[in-house]
């Protein structure tokens, strides 16, 4: 379509626009049923066949061995913040945490709030420019879980490789990351994500949890906020974001014709590739925030030499229909969210866009 923005929110973000279109055709009327899938009943077999086609597809692009449990929750990752310690931070236990941002803090934060908390690694120090490295980690073998956040949306850092924890539960926040890649989804105790970023619109959250973890919590952790209560209904206790469960669903198709994980992944590091490569040879012009070894796929974050600099190059990006590129407001500078739905098309676009801007501001 011709009046398609170059899109790189950080979410909510770019959805691919064969499933929007679908979604379009089927908005009215859903599998001739004379409504809207939005009008019908999470009791009914139409919905269902949806929403286990979702899951079934999820388990299957994610290689999610048997034993595992796959939930839709509302309340995004912020409400896993404290789900995961109200769930699986027994009182007298301690939770392990490593700092890398701003959305690992958010979740060290909450789960202060439910118990005791300790911090196996920071890079608070190096202003959370990178990922610590693995040797690096250090915790007691009694914690309750390790917590990690896989990529840093704000700072545009990511984890190249996980840790393998043995007998402690390995937690990941995976809102900004998940399916960008393949994963050992054995090595997790728990992979959470908020949908908006990779998997559909928002409104909907991906909990994979193993089913040893799910365990019935302390009295006073309220029914909705339990994964036994949602883990015995198949996520169908109360009424489920049934739209953003469709989306999800055709975006989970989409990603499969292309190549599933491994798809995704040769797709995203051309795209990456083509920014870092212009901010790489820009001698000094263009400034990666996150060390090269720690650098995210779906995050490009840089600085020019001054703010108002940046402020130029944010304008004129959007007056040629360019979407997103400004910094978060916690840390300024400049961001392109390269999901799995942004087309190399438009990150091919930016980064002319990016050249052009230099040979003018040199």
């Amino acid at each position: 379509m011709a009046n398609r923005a170059y899109n790189f929110n950080a979410g909510p973000a770019a959805l691919p626009l064969e499933v929007l279109q679908k979604a379009q055709e089927q908005f009215v009327e859903f599998d001739n049923s004379g409504m809207s899938l939005m009008e019908m009943s999470h009791r009914g077999a139409i919905y269902e066949k949806v929403h286990f086609e979702a899951e079934a597809l999820l388990r299957e692009l994610l290689a999610i061995p048997d034993g595992y449990k796959v939930l839709f929750i509302q309340g995004g990752a912020s409400t896993q913040f404290a789900m995961i310690p109200m769930n699986l931070l027994p009182k007298g236990s301690t939770a392990a945490y490593v700092a890398t941002g701003s959305w690992a803090t958010k979740a060290i934060q909450e789960a202060k709030l439910f118990g005791e908390t300790s911090i196996a690694a920071s890079s608070e120090a190096d202003s959370y420019k990178r990922i610590p490295s693995i040797v690096e980690l250090a915790y007691s073998p009694d914690v309750a879980y390790l917590h990690i956040t896989s990529n840093e949306t704000i700072e545009g850092t990511q984890w190249s490789e996980f840790p393998d924890t043995g007998e402690v539960t390995l937690i990941g926040d995976m809102s900004s990351d998940i399916l960008c890649r393949p994963i050992d989804v054995s090595k997790f105790g728990v992979i959470y994500a908020g949908a908006q970023k990779n998997l559909g619109p928002s409104g909907v959250t991906i909990v994979i949890i193993r089913e040893d973890l799910i365990v019935k919590p302390a009295a006073s952790v309220p029914t909705m906020m339990r994964y036994d209560t949602h883990a015995k209904a198949d996520s169908l206790y109360n009424t489920p974001p049934t739209f953003a469960i469709y989306m999800m669903n055709e975006v989970l198709k989409w990603v499969k014709a292309n190549g599933g994980a491994a798809g995704m992944e040769a797709r995203n590091r051309e795209k990456a590739g083509f920014i870092y490569d212009v901010i790489d040879n820009s001698n000094g012009f263009y400034r990666g925030f996150a060390e090269k070894d720690s650098r995210s796929l779906m995050n490009v974050t840089f600085t020019l030499a001054n703010e108002e600099l940046e402020k130029q190059f944010v304008k004129e990006s959007e007056a040629q229909g360019f979407v997103g590129l400004k910094g978060h407001r916690s840390v300024g500078g400049l961001r392109a969210s390269i999901y799995n739905a942004v087309p190399p098309e438009s990150v091919r676009a930016l980064a002319s866009f990016m050249k052009e801007f230099h040979s003018r501001n040199a």
